[in-house]
């Protein structure tokens, strides 16, 4: 409410001069200026010249308001304006005091009511300045180690900034609202100084919150009512039960791990214990509130803890990996990967206390900092979409994080940028940061700017908790609320859970090397678990015998997981990371993927007729015109048309569609337009959704301009559900080098490391036309580089696409494209999807398809052989190209006109893994030819690489070697001048015609 007046009075205007400014207030302009109140910037300088003008005649002419504030003014003292009482408080006041005439006490006590909702405003808004947060009480000791980084405490904290003294400290005001909120709904008369005492209780102890940067009334009103409301003893004493229980397991946990394995890294959660109770407060708060599935989203410190205290994994099993047991089978699995143990995932069926199941996810989770959160985001949008919780309720989405990486790494701010967005929202996400007060050896003033490491959470307006992470109390609001906030505003929230790091970086590391002031504060402190035993003792939560019996239950546990990790083996199914799948499973057998023509012709009358009544953009109504014919003539298909085909057939397979990317509707090259936009009126028409009665969803979603985060959340969203088709698109293939994380980390290496598929499919636009180093390669070699194909082995028999982490196509034909989006649903097994999607060939005649090309019998190529009529029989061609991509149609052309006979070429539209048997059976066929391969990429990049040890092996036999047609070896990936371009590519298509 009280920020509520404030904006009301900023909302006068915008626009006051200096001029008008120096005017009225003359010298103490200054210190008027030095205020910031928003109201002296309105457009409403006249009504302040005006009860200025008045107030100097008379004082009393005006409202004690504007007589408190110009009277300030005059003096040098710059106090906060507050409103009148009209505009939503009033104020009663006492008897004079003793000496005063009654008028000119009137005056004074109005003036003092005045500052009294001053100070309740800063109490509220900026009591978490005066709170204690740090354990180790760095920020009074020693400035340079703080964790908050203030040059001061507001001055507005302190009474006597207002001109009060002690001796007011015993006055009595009476405060009254309209809408009165918290403590001033029950209790209107108070004692300056009990007032005080209550407001310091309430937000500056060890609970701080900060929502000054919320402009939402509601919101602002509920969060002033929670903090300030008296918890209920009965809950309050069932909580406590609840953290302690949570705090004993991690503090005995995580004392045992380093006794039993004192040089081996766990990222340890001592000096933040806190965090275990914590999260199984949300846990319970967000089950008891409705929720039946969570997701989390762990950053490495303290996630061995939670996967024992909060997934119930099996003890022996994470002792497993503290001596290295391999698990029976998972060479096979693997192909000798895995992952460490705090980076693995984990899945658990949940009982509250109440005896609710539900399912708890644990993401898996890399080592590059934040990299888990939007997987996990994505994660949850997902599962809601698929269970049709539209209110975002059902899941719930909890993300830890560390201090210096929630204020360091971008993917933070690129996620919680998701918040509002339509294709994105998953209902909020709880936030808690294990705030260390260090990043490895980094300490705040070298992390971050800001007072904390929150900051970033201010731009989508998240209310921030900070929590000393010692206080029971504190932790236990906090947690509760922020479960509390997530359910009824569906918004994110953040917890600063502020502790310290008892150890180095690592177990093994030394932190007295760069932070000897604070680890000698470290090694001083008492364990929080034992702390926290005293409080409930003295509190007469726990007897000592209870404590102890619950210890050595506990303890009894660990100790039996210690014996049975020792002899133990077990398989791989039971140690693998699980994942839920809320749809059908197991997944399709492996089946052709053609379609029957009669069926193509009839999605061709759904997906490429507009309405006659739908005012489309003229343009837009052309391109479905010329797909519909097309398509009812059987020939000339395009890319575009190729790809809703594909998309088509699936929905009507009940598959779920999405595709997400920069301007995906439209498409970066403006060819795909999924989405029409009513010229006359704001409404949009989607074919697609309109396939079949019972079809699957489908959605196109323009993505924030963010690669990094978007990726990660559509690789969480695939995970869900391996029946879907998942789809990325770079806006050019290159934009992928800023979700370089994503793709090496999850995409190409998920499935080694942790055993979990993932049919995502990614579009990168690639091709070299002359639009300069930034817009041509999406680095093809990169990914071809990730390929775990083995280039000497060769094999004739066996799985190839099974066996191998990802594929890697670069496409020449539409039909061809169709399939190879209908493979990724039509197998028993999922796999990554990397196409190098084209730009020219978008709208080239000769890259276009006949009808039958889809039909039924057919499948993906993964080459296409020369089929001209125009050259001669195998055994007499000289030179056999091979090419992937659109330089195939600079071959062709150049061959025509050159009238090349002896010339074949070759289109490996699969390059990995790289289609042995194939090739092999085309070299076979031509054995008197040159072996070539060209690129339009350079030496060292594009596909050669890749291609010359697995040709040179299959040619072995035959005395012949492949050899390169192509540019040379550049720094950049294209050249920026167009002449250039088109020189480079008339000497290659030169060299490659030339038949010896």
């Amino acid at each position: 409410e009280y920020m509520g007046l404030l904006v009301m009075l900023s909302i006068i205007g915008k626009s006051l001069r200096r001029t008008s400014f120096l005017k009225v207030f003359g010298s103490s302009a200054r210190s008027l200026s030095e205020s910031n109140e928003s109201f002296i910037n309105g457009s409403s300088i006249a009504y302040v010249e005006k009860m200025y003008e008045a107030w100097k005649e008379d004082p009393k002419s005006v409202h004690v308001s504007w007589q408190a504030y110009f009277s300030n003014v005059a003096k040098g003292i710059t106090p906060a304006f507050i409103p009148p009482p009209s505009l939503g408080g009033s104020v009663s006041f006492t008897a004079p005091a003793k000496g005063e005439t009654a008028v000119a006490a009137s005056a004074k006590d109005l003036e003092d009511h005045v500052k009294i909702y001053q100070l309740i405003t800063a109490y509220q808004l900026k009591g978490h300045e005066l709170c204690d947060l740090d354990p180790l009480k760095l920020d009074a000791e020693y400035k340079q180690h703080g964790m908050r980084r203030m040059k001061q405490v507001s001055p507005e904290l302190d009474y006597k900034s207002y001109g009060f003294t002690e001796a007011d400290l015993e006055r009595e005001f009476t405060i009254k609202m309209n809408n009165p909120q918290g403590i001033f709904a029950k209790q209107e008369k108070w004692k300056l100084g009990e007032l005080i005492v209550k407001l310091k209780d309430l937000y500056s102890r060890y609970i701080g919150i900060e929502r000054a940067h919320i402009t939402d009334a509601e919101i602002s009103n509920w969060l002033i009512n929670k903090m300030e409301e008296e918890p209920n003893k009965a809950t309050l004493l069932s909580d406590k039960k609840t953290f302690f229980e949570g705090l004993q397991y991690s503090s005995l946990f995580e004392e045992f791990l380093h006794k039993k394995y004192t040089t081996t890294k766990r990222f340890s959660a001592s000096g933040s214990d806190t965090l275990i109770p914590c999260l199984k407060l949300i846990m319970d708060q967000a089950i008891e509130l409705g929720a039946d599935k969570i997701i989390l989203g762990l950053s490495h410190r303290g996630r061995i803890n939670a996967m024992a205290y909060l997934l119930h994994k099996k003890i022996e099993h994470i002792l497993a990996g503290f001596i290295g047991t391999v698990p029976q089978g998972a060479e096979v699995e693997w192909g000798n990967s895995g992952d460490v143990k705090y980076h693995l995932g984990c899945l658990y069926k949940y009982t509250n206390d109440k005896g609710k199941i539900i399912e708890v996810q644990l993401m898996p989770n890399a080592s590059h900092l934040e990299s888990a959160d939007p997987l996990t985001v994505g994660r949850v949008r997902a599962e809601q979409d698929y269970t049709g919780d539209t209110n975002r309720k059902k899941v719930v989405g909890i993300l830890v994080h560390g201090d210096a990486a929630f204020a360091g790494q971008g993917v933070v701010y690129e996620t919680l940028q998701f918040a509002d967005l339509a294709g994105y929202n998953s209902g909020g996400t709880i936030h808690v940061v294990v705030n260390n007060q260090i990043g490895f050896t980094t300490v705040p003033k070298d992390s971050r700017t800001g007072s904390y490491c929150t900051e970033i959470a201010k731009s989508i307006s998240c209310p921030i908790f900070h929590v000393n992470g010692e206080d029971p109390e504190a932790v236990i609001k906090a947690s509760k609320l922020s479960a509390e906030y997530r359910n009824k505003f569906s918004r994110d929230v953040v917890i600063d859970l502020i502790g310290y790091r008892l150890y180095g970086h690592n177990e093994m590391d030394q932190p007295m090397f760069t932070q000897p002031i604070m680890y000698k504060k470290v090694q001083a402190m008492r364990r929080i678990y034992d702390k926290v035993s005293d409080k409930f003792l003295a509190e007469k939560v726990y007897t000592k015998e209870e404590i102890n019996k619950l210890a050595s239950t506990v303890m009894k546990g660990f100790e039996e997981g210690f014996d049975k990790s020792k002899t133990m083996s077990f398989k791989w199914e039971e140690w693998r990371p699980k994942v839920s799948y809320r749809y059908p499973l197991p997944f399709e057998g492996l089946k052709i993927t053609g379609v029957s023509v009669d069926k193509i012709r009839a999605l061709n009358e759904k997906i490429n007729v507009i309405p006659k009544e739908y005012s489309a953009h003229p343009l837009v109504r052309k391109v479905y015109e010329a797909r519909y014919k097309s398509v009812k003539e059987g020939a000339g298909i395009d890319w575009a048309t190729g790809e809703a085909l594909a998309w088509a057939t699936l929905l009507t397979e009940g598959h779920h569609i999405r595709l997400s990317g920069q301007d995906v509707q439209r498409g970066t090259f403006s060819h795909r337009h999924s989405y029409l936009h009513n010229q006359e009126k704001d409404e949009v028409y989607v074919p697609l959704k309109n396939v079949a009665p019972n079809q699957g969803q489908f959605n196109a979603i323009n993505s924030s301009l963010s690669e990094l985060a978007v990726l990660g959340f559509e690789i969480g969203y695939q995970y869900a559900n391996p029946n879907s088709l998942v789809m990325w698109e770079g806006q050019f293939g290159d934009f992928a080098n800023g979700a370089q994380i994503m793709i090496d980390q999850y995409v190409a290496s998920g499935e080694a490391k942790w055993g979990v598929q993932n049919g995502i499919v990614l579009l990168l636009p690639h091709g070299y036309d002359g639009q300069g180093s930034e817009h041509s390669s999406a680095r093809l070699e990169r990914y071809l580089q990730l390929c775990d194909d083995d280039p000497y082995s060769c094999r004739l028999v066996g799985h190839l696409n099974r066996e191998t982490n990802w594929q890697v196509v670069n496409i020449t034909s539409p039909a061809n494209y169709f399939h190879a989006l209908r493979r990724q649903l039509r197998r028993d097994y999922r796999k990554p999807l990397i196409v190098m999607s084209p730009k020219r060939l978008l709208r080239l005649r000769e890259a276009t398809s006949t009808i039958d090309e889809f039909g039924e019998g057919k499948r993906f190529r993964v080459i296409i052989p020369d089929n001209s009529k125009n050259i001669v029989e195998p055994q007499k061609i000289e030179k056999l190209i091979l090419c992937s991509g659109q330089v195939y149609y600079d071959l062709l052309k150049a061959r025509n006109d050159l009238k090349k006979n002896k010339i074949s070429i070759m289109r490996v539209e699969q390059i990995a893994p790289f289609p042995v048997r194939q090739v092999l059976e085309q070299f076979d066929l031509h054995p008197n030819a040159r072996v070539v391969w060209c690129q339009e990429e350079h030496f060292n990049m594009g596909a050669w690489s890749f291609v010359e040890p697995r040709a040179n092996k299959m040619l072995e036999h035959t005395g012949r070697r492949i050899s390169y047609v192509g540019r040379a070896s550049s720094a950049s990936p294209a050249c920026g001048f167009v002449k250039i371009h088109e020189a480079e590519l008339a000497s290659m298509l030169e060299e490659a015609m030339q038949q010896h």
